[in-house]
């Protein structure tokens, strides 16, 4: 299934970037889409130190982890400003977009073009900008490397 456009109202770690990262600017990559809530314990917990783990070893011109801060609940308390002080915080380096909320919906934008359910939700995308794994929870670090692995070596 080819993955949808991200709508995102604002970008964190991208400054240094040519322009805002897309799948249109990142094709030809193998991307690690992440979506986190700061206020999540399996995000603060497993999937955001994984994403970033994962971004600082094999970040490249061939692979890109994507964070995307999806808020569907305690809007009010996950503003783009907490959000920045905590990414600074926990240290967080790779590029963070904050999903677009949709009016009358507590589910933002991306959150629902993608069908996610929850977070972490971790969503592998190949170079073609095809959707590979979409896996909601926490991931092994050995599968979800051996995933990227197979992506990369095709």
């Amino acid at each position: 299934m080819p993955a949808a456009a991200w709508h995102v109202s604002q970008w964190f770690n991208a400054a240094s970037l040519p322009e805002p990262p897309s799948l249109e600017n990142l094709r030809g990559r193998v991307i690690l889409l992440h979506s986190f809530q700061m206020l999540c314990p399996g995000c603060g917990s497993h999937g955001i130190p994984q994403a970033e783990k994962v971004h600082r070893r094999l970040g490249s011109d061939d692979f890109a982890v994507i964070g995307l801060h999806t808020v569907f609940e305690h809007h009010d308390a996950m503003r783009p400003v907490s959000l920045e002080a905590f990414l600074y915080e926990y240290k967080v380096t790779h590029p963070v977009g904050v999903d677009v909320a949709v009016p009358g919906s507590p589910i933002p934008a991306t959150m629902q073009a993608y069908g996610m359910r929850g977070n972490p939700t971790s969503i592998l995308i190949d170079r073609a900008g095809y959707i590979r794994a979409h896996r909601m929870g926490a991931m092994d670090d050995l599968e979800l490397g051996f995933m990227i692995g197979l992506l990369l070596s095709e």
